[in-house]
């Protein structure tokens, strides 16, 4: 019977480990307060100030998926701004670190959501070793 107990016990081990791997990541961003919250499998990870469009520009709400990461990018619509760490969303839409950071918590960008760099690099490093198509982005 002890021998039984301990053959499930590694199988259900075995099983467990490469799950853990693969968490589910999801990212909230508040376009009200200005914020973001990062959860992996549930548990709150991050909470970070963001800037997300100003008047005249919107950031798009709903739930995505990413669909394309870029360590080292720079704006093709705005004067090849950097945008660092770059987690792309809806189109050209994306999560990005900014040198802007006086302007972090409230609306400031053209429609992407900035972060400080070290947050950027952070997220982006989560997204990168869990996967794009375990990543929730909702935006609201």
């Amino acid at each position: 019977m002890l021998r039984v107990m301990a053959a499930a016990a590694m199988a259900l081990f075995a099983i467990a480990v490469p799950m853990a791997a693969k968490a589910d990541v999801s990212v909230q961003i508040n376009t009200g307060s200005q914020t973001m919250n990062v959860f992996v499998d549930g548990m709150h990870y991050y909470s970070w100030p963001v800037s997300t469009g100003r008047k005249g520009y919107r950031t798009p709400r709903g739930s995505y998926r990413a669909h394309r990461l870029e360590r080292v990018w720079y704006s093709k619509k705005y004067d090849d701004a950097p945008m660092p760490y770059s987690i792309f969303f809806r189109g050209g839409y994306a999560i990005h670190g900014t040198q802007h950071t006086q302007f972090l918590g409230r609306p400031a960008s053209h429609g992407c959501v900035r972060l400080a760099p070290g947050h950027a690099r952070q997220l982006y490093s989560l997204v990168s070793s869990h996967g794009m198509g375990r990543t929730r982005i909702s935006v609201y």
